[in-house]
């Protein structure tokens, strides 16, 4: 069985910071690219940032570059996501995902076939 449990979500004013963090466990223990995806009410889920297997290199959606980081810890199977100067838009359910095989991120939400429950992100203008 594999299990990606993300936590960190909340409730932030507008300007304010968090940071979520997924942790990926199971069976399968061979680090992959993950990433990031949001989905907001009645919109579809789409991608927020990425990283490579090895951590070397990042994606992000235009949205969110030089507001949020991406960045995974030594063992490699656990991914933060650095949030700053947060924006009401900014608000949606987070969702960690993470590639079977490949070793660099992807911004398509098929590319990833694992996936964690979500955790809310809520920020408040």
């Amino acid at each position: 069985q594999v299990q990606l449990v993300e936590s960190g979500g909340g409730l932030v004013q507008a300007g304010g910071s968090l940071r979520l963090s997924c942790t990926f466990s199971g069976q399968i223990t061979t680090p992959r690219a993950m990433a990031w995806f949001r989905q907001a009410p009645q919109k579809e889920r789409e991608f927020v940032a990425g990283i490579s297997t090895s951590g070397d290199s990042t994606k992000y959606a235009d949205s969110v570059k030089g507001r949020f980081t991406i960045s995974r810890d030594g063992a490699k199977n656990t991914v933060h996501l650095q949030m700053i100067s947060l924006k009401a838009e900014d608000t949606a359910v987070y969702y960690c995902a993470r590639r079977p095989f490949h070793n660099d991120p992807s911004t398509d939400l098929n590319g990833y076939a694992y996936w964690g429950q979500g955790t809310q992100v809520t920020v408040s203008s």
